[in-house]
């Protein structure tokens, strides 16, 4: 790495990352006595824009950060990056993982509690009124491949059932429940820790999906690649497991391999309950902390927002490989940054007829959950809805424009699909090459209102 990219190298723990937040303005901090049961998440959704940080939690000396990457204004604010050098920093940091480094002790391990009642030391929210139980939404899972020693970190939900003990929901399709399943038919439980407050490398790391990181690359590794520095790990204390040394809470457990219990309901990121099902129950061991934690919560909006960047730069150069004319990607928020996607292209001859179209296909192969793509040529802003409704409105035929794929697979959180598959639907609303009718868009000469005497006082009329 050279001198030029140094600079623009962010210290990215947790608590720094606070720090650039806060001084960007972008961290709200809340002084009045919240309370965890619904009224935390109630104001949390009240205002998305901005982190949240709650200093008076009801029953607790734990402070509460919520909203952490809730919006795209907090993300570009703790990378320090634009959009465009955000993918790329990322992408870079993907195709150049680093070894952490092993260090004796850490702030983590500040204050040690054995076999303890979870909710009398940790602030576990009720995020909705029928969730089934108090919730961990915010822990990176750590876990280790038994016959690779990979190690493996990814973002689980937990409900917490009594005591220490917790019910865990494992998706299908994902590596840790392949590693549970694993130790399961070898009726063994798998060990894990639970993170809070990681760095952000490790966030991104472990909400990183499919192919952009295969089940041999250690999640480690790539962690200390997008922070551009090494992960400092510590050793657990009760799992031969070892965890980041400045993370804010660290739990140690393990997950059953037959007993289960019913989990659920909960508010999902698609804004709707999941569904009750068995989960594994999980036993934790012990948990220590920093003597001042704070713990993160992640509600529905944060965990879409926590990929948006990974996704776009892995679409972005799915799409270019085989459509050059595409010029950019842009996940919506309307789409919850996985649904939905715009498509911005310029063709420069009559080759490129065509590839937009080609651009579609290779967009879904890379993120299997699109199933609205719009196109549009590159003078409409793709990260403007009304900009891109306009494009719909004025260039866009159906006869010709409209592409659908039935029986397509998707995700199956959408509850209008058949488990998962539906049709998805792309709509070309780009020009075709050479096109000479009135599509032109007439500029308005810009002004700025300071430079006019204006009031809003009222009378004078």
């Amino acid at each position: 790495m050279d001198q030029e990219d140094k600079t623009n190298v962010p210290d990215l723990s947790f608590r720094a990352s606070l720090g650039r937040l806060d001084s960007a303005g972008l961290l709200l901090k809340v002084a009045d006595e919240v309370d965890t049961d619904l009224e935390m998440t109630s104001v949390l959704f009240k205002e998305t824009e901005r982190a949240m940080l709650f200093n008076n939690v009801r029953g607790y000396d734990t402070r509460v950060v919520g909203n952490f990457l809730g919006c795209e204004e907090n993300v570009l604010a703790i990378y320090e990056h634009d959009v465009a050098s955000l993918r790329n920093f990322i992408g870079d940091g993907l195709a150049n993982p680093k070894p952490p480094v092993k260090v004796d002790e850490g702030p983590v391990q500040e204050v040690y509690r054995n076999n303890p009642d979870l909710l009398e030391y940790l602030p576990l929210p009720r995020y909705a009124p029928n969730d089934g139980g108090r919730y961990i939404s915010g822990g990176i899972v750590i876990a280790k491949d038994p016959d690779t020693g990979v190690n493996n970190a990814s973002y689980h939900r937990f409900m917490h059932v009594e005591d220490n003990k917790l019910l865990i929901q494992l998706d299908l399709g994902r590596d840790l429940r392949a590693l549970w399943e694993k130790a399961k038919e070898k009726g063994q439980s798998l060990p894990i820790a639970i993170v809070i407050g990681a760095d952000v490398g490790l966030q991104y790391a472990a909400g990183i999906m499919g192919a952009q990181l295969p089940r041999d690359m250690d999640e480690f590794e790539v962690a200390s690649g997008i922070s551009r520095k090494p992960l400092e790990l510590i050793d657990c204390k009760t799992v031969p497991l070892q965890v980041p040394a400045d993370a804010e809470v660290v739990m140690e457990g393990s997950i059953s391999p037959d007993i289960e219990m019913e989990e659920g309901p909960f508010l999902e990121f698609v804004g709707l309950y999941s569904d009750v099902s068995p989960s594994p129950l999980t036993t934790i061991n012990c948990i220590y902390h920093r003597e001042d934690p704070i713990w993160h919560v992640i509600m529905t909006k944060e965990a879409p927002i926590l990929r948006k960047h990974l996704l776009e730069g892995a679409i972005l150069k799915a799409v270019r490989a085989s459509a050059p004319c595409v010029t950019d990607v842009a996940l919506t928020p309307g789409g919850l940054y996985r649904f939905h996607l715009h498509i911005a292209v310029n063709k420069k001859s009559a080759a490129d007829e065509g590839y937009q179209r080609n651009a579609v296909f290779a967009a879904i192969a890379a993120l299997k959950d699109l199933d609205l793509i719009i196109i549009v040529d590159d003078d409409i802003d793709i990260h403007d809805w009304q900009d891109v409704e306009w494009a719909l409105a004025t260039r866009f035929d159906a006869s010709k424009g409209l592409i659908l794929m039935p029986g397509s697979r998707g995700h199956e959180y959408v509850p209008i699909s058949e488990n998962g598959v539906r049709t998805k639907m792309a709509m070309d609303a780009s020009l075709p090459f050479g096109f000479t009718g009135r599509h032109a868009r007439v500029p308005v000469p810009p002004a700025d209102l300071n430079d006019y005497d204006t009031s809003l006082e009222p009378g004078g009329l």
